[in-house]
């Protein structure tokens, strides 16, 4: 999952969205300098990752790409999925996205001063140009996994050539996305319950 569907997957609590995001940032030798609100979220983050890693939905999914592409295919898989719970959000979010958006934007930038690093230097235009309020237009899709590859240390090419396949096989995608998506929420849920 990507960063819209972390933060969603935390929306009870602005510090709990907050912690969400920054399981992509803080390292485990970091986590002390976070609440335990955070610290919790942080540990709940890698957790979705790994069950949305292993979740059969999404291994078929990535299955529609060849060997070679497919550690590749989940990058493209995670920030897809992203858009495809930002285009049906008002059958999952309580809330409109925008404002939804804007709320999280808020606690990023009260909570500027503890964020790591990198996370201060893209907050603002993660912010300015509402990335997760973007990924509702498919065209961002593409926008964003083009960004990505750039800056991945090597084979960002692959990364590229996954888009027109992501393309080609959206209809099977979505599919699978509904029927994963779901399951993931009981999961977190379920975990959320056990504490």
């Amino acid at each position: 999952m990507n960063f819209l569907a972390h933060v969603f997957l935390a929306r009870h609590d602005d510090e709990a969205m907050l912690g969400a995001l920054l399981g992509d940032f803080v390292g485990t030798a970091d986590l002390h300098r976070y609440s335990a609100t955070m610290q919790y979220e942080i540990l709940l983050h890698r957790k979705i990752d790994s069950y949305t890693d292993r979740h059969p939905e999404v291994v078929a999914a990535r299955a529609l790409f060849p060997e070679g592409r497919r550690r590749y295919a989940g990058i493209a898989l995670d920030v897809y999925f992203d858009h495809l719970l930002a285009r049906a959000w008002s059958m999952h979010g309580d809330v409109a996205l925008d404002a939804f958006t804007q709320r999280f934007y808020a606690t990023l930038r009260a909570h500027h001063a503890q964020l790591p690093e990198r996370l201060q230097q893209i907050a603002p235009h993660m912010a300015a140009h509402d990335w997760l309020g973007s990924y509702r237009q498919r065209d961002r899709i593409d926008r964003t996994l083009q960004g990505i590859a750039t800056r991945l240390s090597r084979n960002g090419d692959k990364l590229v050539a996954c888009l027109p396949l992501l393309r080609e096989h959206e209809a099977e995608i979505d599919a699978r996305f509904e029927a994963f998506f779901p399951e993931l929420q009981d999961y977190v849920a379920t975990t959320r319950a056990a504490g």
